[in-house]
């Protein structure tokens, strides 16, 4: 289970009113940052309903069409071919996706999601990728009440727009 994320220097990964456009910041037109490349190492995606119905408001469809995609949701809704509404006990979801044969789980967010992965200690590695900006208020990557989690420093790497990714793995104790 690898969360990849983007967020604000001081821990934001959208603004107060749920706005992306201080991900803009880094826009460089050929540069995805390694995401087309850590796209080939997952087949299933793990995304809150919150976080896909704001892709689609922003007018995108939703990529990942080749992936196995779960969109976790607290009510019964009818899914959005070819993508799964799921609305039973995430870590159950989990602890079964991670017994499959196959390639990496991909959570795309969004907080609520990850936070309660990380209470439930599902999460195996995190990519951050650091937007140099200071939002000062907005949706915080991480809330209060999760647990202690130890990382080992996988790998960093900088670009010349400024962007910090951070990739972390959880160390075993």
């Amino acid at each position: 289970m690898i969360v990849y994320i983007a967020m604000s220097v001081d821990g934001y990964i959208a603004e107060k009113n749920d706005g992306l456009s201080f991900l803009s910041i880094v826009d460089q037109k050929g540069q995805d940052y390694g995401y087309s490349g850590f796209l080939k190492t997952i087949d299933t995606v793990i995304i809150g309903r919150k976080s896909y119905d704001k892709v689609l408001s922003m007018g995108f469809k939703y990529p990942h069409t080749d992936k196995d995609v779960f969109i976790i949701s607290r009510s019964e809704r009818p899914d959005p071919h070819p993508f799964k509404y799921y609305k039973g006990s995430l870590k159950d979801l989990i602890i079964d996706l991670k017994k499959k044969q196959g390639k990496n789980i991909y959570c795309d967010g969004g907080a609520e999601i990850i936070n309660e992965l990380l209470k439930d200690n599902l999460i195996d590695e995190f990519i951050i990728s650091v937007i140099p900006v200071i939002l000062g208020e907005g949706l915080p990557l991480f809330k209060q009440g999760r647990p202690y989690m130890h990382l080992n420093l996988v790998k960093s790497l900088g670009f010349n727009t400024g962007l910090i990714q951070l990739h972390y793995s959880r160390k075993e104790t």
